[in-house]
């Protein structure tokens, strides 16, 4: 096989790879499956998606269609060749504004497809949680809806016509056809002629249809993912008269794979919706109370009616980025339904939404009403898609498993299915989460079980079980939207009843008789509770960190990421996470890839210290260290602690490398060489020295290696005139002077203490460490904890309240809330804590002082100035952008945009790095690059980031400042 497998992977146009490495990255989905690929594809052409078909028919092994890797039920997980289609496959091919349909390759993603279609009055309605980075083929695979499903629908019924490649490797159109075209079709002499002549004789048996009427979910209920749709099928003409017109493409939606290979698919499209909308958030003591208010406001017609319950908002106040979404939430309620309603404005809306409140408070229905409007709306809307990732948020092995997380009843049902189905988890002791789409009857529910050991695996099988038997008691759907796969495949029988399932196996063998899509994914479905990530009862190692996690170990850390792929959005999506796959496309540069690579080695190694793989190595490679996981993954991984960790115990096998040291040690020889800056700076500037240097440290040609100052900020500052003026009512500012800013970055240094002085505050200086940023970057984290404790020790006694430390480079200043509290001795911790509460950014000092009115807008001029911002990575980490936003606003005439960028690309380091320079410049060009360039002539680029501001100068010859130049320069005149 292996011959065979190179041979294929010589033949194919596009990347193909055996590695164990990529093998163990696609072993996983957003499930609790694993199962290592026979081999990975990334096709580029039909071609070689027919090439692919014919080696799994001659090899007898298997193809797992794949796109952005978010299924729930282990749908994309398999021994097989798996087909990632989402690098090549993304085109948008066709649209007919007239006709309003659009025709998309299979790894076109939801948003960007409605980011397309904006400008001509168009949308694609279906919308996951995941729709930022869920593409269509996968929407198409699994039957996705969503949230507005009350008024969309599924993708089913968008889905016009699908081009694709049967088994036979033949090429073929799905798509509405009269009874003569129909007809046509059967008489074909070619596998797709079976297939048509094989629905015809199954579907024409009375027998059959009795049964399949009789037993596959209440067609009132809109979200039925059950095995394949028949059902759906038996509903057209020529089965059903009066039917809408018989289309493959109602089977082919909800097929996971299994029946062909999608290559295209046309879709219908709506006009984009142009009345404003708002949600009320109606909040409760309990989720009963929350499913019978349900009820009251469906009579009301709404948009949307989304439920959370305590748990999901519990687990928002500890992901940073979720906290900030919070802002609607009052007291500690039970559940919130967020409940959409349109209007022809807002006067409309008002008045619609008090009648929905009159009625819930006559029958004492919730205790809290507000109405979001607005822009306001999104961050609501951000809070509840967060919920599938925040709830791996949660310290230690228990988690809440998807198990039984998509069944659907009728919505009339739910309140007494809801009754029921907690009393089952009840009567096992156990408890569950309830979240979503309450206005479709689907609650995405969630038991709270630890499958690492033996009795969680047990529970995982006998709760699915049980909770089948109660959704088919309501004649349920065991599948909304999030599929059968390897979960929920092997109770289909149960579901639709043994003939039934036969049928549905009589059509797999048609369409598939050589087993080569996707097996054991809604037939012939192994137990469920086998090939699951974690192999109950195992013993695990304790691996040993420098840094603590709190209320876990490393490896837990590392599995809090559950597969769902926020960290594959895109540039256009907005956002940090993840830079190097918003450049590259890979699977290998996401989050999750590092997530999953650091679970399986440090579960699996059998080595003294499991870090010490080239696996591992080689995905952690372009781990930016950006900090935007620590925020924006709602499983809030922080990668960049984990690599820290793991390039300090990869040194402790394999030695350090010369670079990796002089990097991390950067601060020891920019003090050596600050002592004859003049030669210095000739050397890295000189052609011939400059070209030596680079290429004894393996930097970038094309870069400038940064200048030295003449003088330190620390030799002026003591050197310095004293001011003669300074308010006793001022705090007092200990400015931290970083290593990049007390020997690069002087000039901007001087005008920071300069400005704080001439505002009034009094500016001091005690010795202290250096902050040890560059240190973590390279995972010299033992020496980093010296400095650390040095440094908390350091300032511990004199913080507080009037006392703040001030700094101006922000990954520096943040190590103090970030890594030191999670570094220091255990003796120092509530001291570090101490100390991070009053460690600020210099904008963030300046904002409070200006938000509590102690700095006027009289101390600045009026001169007009337009500000194009980019916020460093670690402060958009921190949410601190807008706040440098506003302080840059406070003078009058300042106009201030920011770009929506996430990193530049330099990231410290990494751009400078020979291997490193074309991600890097691939990452300025996504975003920070164009619109610099694109800036007004008058505009000035702002980036806080010194990293930032050399990025930008070398990537587009643009002069970036800091802030505080650029308020120093708009002080009165006089008091500059």
């Amino acid at each position: 096989m292996d011959e065979a497998l190179k041979q294929l992977a010589a033949s194919l146009s596009g990347e193909f790879f055996i590695d164990k490495k990529m093998r163990i990255l696609y072993a996983t989905d957003a499930s609790a499956y694993r199962e290592l690929p026979l081999a990975v594809a990334y096709p580029k052409t039909v071609e070689d998606i027919q090439q692919l078909i014919q080696f799994a028919r001659e090899q007898q092994t298997s193809l797992i269609p794949r796109t952005a890797g978010t299924s729930l039920a282990g749908q994309v997980v398999g021994q097989g060749i798996v087909v990632d289609v989402s690098k090549h496959f993304t085109q948008i091919l066709e649209l007919n504004e007239k006709e309003k349909w659009v025709k998309v390759q299979p790894g076109v993603i939801r948003d960007e497809l409605n980011r397309y279609l904006k400008p001509h009055g168009l949308y694609f309605g279906p919308e996951t949680s995941t729709a930022n980075r869920a593409m269509i083929g996968g929407m198409v695979g699994n039957n996705s809806c969503g949230s507005n499903s009350l008024i969309y629908k599924s993708t089913r019924e968008h889905t016009l016509e699908i081009e694709a490649i049967l088994s036979d490797g033949s090429l073929v159109t799905f798509g509405a056809l009269s009874f003569a075209d129909f007809c046509e079709k059967c008489a074909l002499p070619t596998l797709e002629g079976k297939i048509y002549k094989h629905i015809r004789t199954l579907l024409s048996d009375y027998n059959n249809q009795e049964e399949i009427r009789r037993e596959f979910p209440k067609p009132s209920i809109e979200r039925r993912n059950t095995g394949y749709a028949v059902d759906m099928l038996l509903a057209m003409d020529p089965f059903t008269a009066g039917g809408s017109l018989f289309n493959f493409c109602s089977l082919l939606c909800g097929s996971e794979g299994t029946l062909a290979f999608i290559q295209s698919i046309k879709l219908n499209l709506v006009d984009l919706p142009q009345r404003p909308s708002g949600l009320l958030c109606v909040h409760f003591h309990t989720v009963d109370e929350a499913l019978q208010a349900n009820l009251i406001a469906l009579a009301h017609r709404p948009l949307v009616s989304e439920l959370m319950d305590h748990y999901i908002l519990e687990c928002t106040k500890s992901n940073m980025e979720q906290r900030r979404n919070r802002f609607f939430v009052e007291g500690e309620p039970g559940a919130i339904l967020v409940i959409e309603y349109d209007g022809q404005d807002e006067a409309d809306i008002r008045r619609c939404v008090g009648l929905v409140e009159a009625d819930l408070r006559a029958k004492e229905l919730g205790y809290a009403f507000p109405l979001v409007l607005g822009t306001d709306k999104k961050r609501v809307w951000d809070l509840r898609k967060a919920g599938l990732g925040l709830l791996s948020n949660v310290p230690g092995d228990e988690k809440p498993a998807a198990v039984i997380e998509d069944t659907a009843v009728a919505v009339q049902d739910l309140p007494a299915y809801i009754t029921e189905f907690n009393e089952i988890l009840r009567r096992y002791g156990m408890y569950s989460v309830h979240y979503a789409h309450a206005a479709t009857g689907e609650l995405h529910l969630r038991p709270i079980i630890n499958l690492k050991t033996k009795e969680g695996n047990k529970q995982f099988r006998t709760i699915a079980i049980e909770i089948a038997k109660l959704v088919k008691k309501y004649r349920g759907s065991l599948s909304g939207e999030h599929g059968d796969g390897r979960l929920r495949g092997e109770f289909i029988a149960m579901m639709v009843g043994e003939k039934n399932y036969q049928l549905l196996k009589e059509i797999k063998d048609t369409w598939d008789p050589f087993g080569i899509f996707n097996p054991g994914k809604i037939v012939d479905t192994p137990p469920m509770h086998t090939s699951l990530r974690y192999e109950a009862g195992r013993t695990e190692r304790i691996v040993p960190s420098v840094f603590r996690y709190t209320g876990q170990n490393i490896l837990q850390h590392a599995e809090q990421c559950n597969g769902s792929g926020d960290c594959r959005k895109t540039a256009l999506s907005g956002g940090t996470m993840c830079p190097s796959y918003m450049a590259t496309r890979n699977e290998q540069d996401t989050t999750r890839a590092r997530a999953n690579i650091l679970r399986e080695m440090l579960t699996t190694s059998t080595k003294m210290n499991p870090f010490d793989h080239d696996e591992i190595k080689e995905v952690m490679d372009l781990c930016l260290s950006c900090k935007g996981c620590k925020s924006e993954c709602p499983s809030s991984v922080d990668m960049a602690k984990l690599k820290a960790d793991f390039l300090q115990a990869y040194y402790d096998s394999n030695g350090v490398p010369f670079r990796s040291w002089m990097i991390g040690h950067v601060d020891i020889m920019t003090k050596y060489v600050s002592t004859v800056p003049r030669f210095y700076n000739w050397l890295i500037s000189n052609g011939v020295t400059s070209r030596w240097m680079k290429s004894i440290l393996g930097f970038a040609q094309e870069r400038q290696i940064p200048y030295v100052a003449k003088q330190s900020l620390l030799k002026w500052f003591r050197k310095r005139s004293l001011p003669s003026i300074l308010s006793k009512s001022r705090k007092t500012v200990y400015f931290f002077f970083d290593e990049f800013t007390n020997y690069q970055e002087v000039e901007i240094g001087k005008l920071a203490i300069l400005l704080l002085e001439r505002l009034g505050y009094p500016v001091l200086h005690v010795p202290h460490a250096n902050s040890g940023r560059a240190l973590f970057s390279k995972g010299f984290l033992r020496e980093a904890k010296k400095l650390a404790n040095q440094n908390v020790q350091t300032f511990s006694e004199l913080l507080g309240e009037e006392a703040l430390l001030v700094a101006v480079e922000p990954s520096t200043i943040l190590s103090f809330r970030d890594e030191y509290v999670d570094l220091v001795d255990e003796q120092l911790i509530d001291k570090a804590k101490h100390v991070a509460r009053y460690a600020l950014t210099i904008e963030e000092f300046l904002h409070q002082e200006m938000q509590f009115g102690r700095i006027q807008k009289e101390a600045f001029g009026d001169t007009p100035q337009d500000i194009l911002l980019h916020g460093h990575c670690q402060q958009k980490a921190w949410g601190l952008q807008e706040i440098v936003a506003d302080v840059l606003r406070f003078p009058a005439g300042h106009q201030v945009e920011i770009i929506p960028s996430g990193c530049c690309g330099m990231a410290g380091s990494f751009g400078y790095e020979k291997e490193h320079y074309p991600v890097s410049q691939a990452i300025g060009e996504l975003v920070l690059y164009p619109a610099v360039r694109a800036k007004k002539t008058q505009q000035i680029v702002a980036a806080p980031g010194s990293s930032c501001r050399h990025q930008i100068l070398e990537g587009v010859g643009e002069l970036a400042k800091h802030p505080v130049e650029i308020l120093y320069l708009a002080l009165r005149k006089g008091d500059q």
